[in-house]
């Protein structure tokens, strides 16, 4: 199932996904039915939001070894958190901002894994019945303020630097997933997920003995090599087999 999270007359709800309609439902992230009585919606009709609203956006770095190696940082021995804030997010076609704190914005596609039930001490082998869904993230960072800085909040943490979506899939098995992003259409970065250091079910549990998750956190799962500049202008996109394409355009600060 494909879950999307819309603004329609005013209003925001979250609903199913059926080819070019929106089937609405009812209730909390982790616990969605369908609405009773509720009339379909065309996909035409609503403005899609970022698919969930995390309380936190826990992002992983160095997660892919191609990565680690353009960056000639050694291959971590255990995932390396970091937390981006909920204000950062941003849904599918929304812009992100060009901060004039920086001059070397890049993107950093991701596979995201999003939280449908409170997670805390969790076993690997338990895992997947704690994770709602899979979609599309892009870890947009202000490159130079993260070197200067050392550690990341201000350069990973501006208003619109966490773009989800379009939406939410169930039931789908992220072992081996081809992830790509592009900048104008031309290929920047282009992977799989099988090449993760620490695959989905170990974040979860490693992340869940360190702080609880709750239903609508996202895990931004690391980024393949490939990560580079972005201007004021251009287009990027997240595509991820079997998910969709997440799309934002880069624009100056309003």
């Amino acid at each position: 199932m494909k879950i999307v999270r819309y603004r329609h007359d005013g209003r925001d709800g979250y609903g199913a996904l059926e080819g070019d309609r929106i089937m609405p439902l009812d209730g909390a992230i982790g616990s969605l039915a369908p609405a009773a009585g509720a009339a379909p919606i065309a996909l035409g009709a609503v403005r899609l939001l970022a698919p969930a609203t995390p309380s936190k956006i826990v992002a992983i770095g160095l997660n892919y070894a191609d990565h680690a190696a353009e960056g000639k940082r050694e291959l971590p021995k255990e995932p390396m958190l970091f937390i981006k804030p909920s204000t950062a997010l941003i849904g599918p076609g929304a812009a992100i901002v060009y901060p004039p704190q920086s001059t070397n914005l890049h993107h950093e596609g991701e596979l995201a894994i999003v939280i449908g039930a409170t997670a805390s001490q969790v076993a690997a082998a338990d895992a997947d019945r704690y994770i709602l869904g899979y979609t599309c993230a892009n870890d947009v960072t202000a490159r130079d303020l993260q070197r200067r800085d050392v550690q990341f909040t201000r350069g990973k943490g501006f208003d619109t630097f966490a773009p989800l979506g379009p939406w939410i899939v169930t039931g789908l098995d992220p072992s081996d997933l081809a992830i790509e992003t592009r900048v104008n259409g031309v290929v920047r970065q282009q992977s799989r997920t099988s090449m993760l250091i620490f695959n989905c079910a170990y974040l979860v549990s490693f992340i869940s003995h360190v702080m609880t998750l709750l239903p609508g956190d996202v895990i931004s799962t690391g980024t393949p090599a490939g990560v580079g500049p972005m201007q004021v202008g251009d287009v990027v996109e997240v595509e991820i087999e079997k998910i969709g394409c997440l799309k934002n355009p880069i624009a100056a600060p309003r």
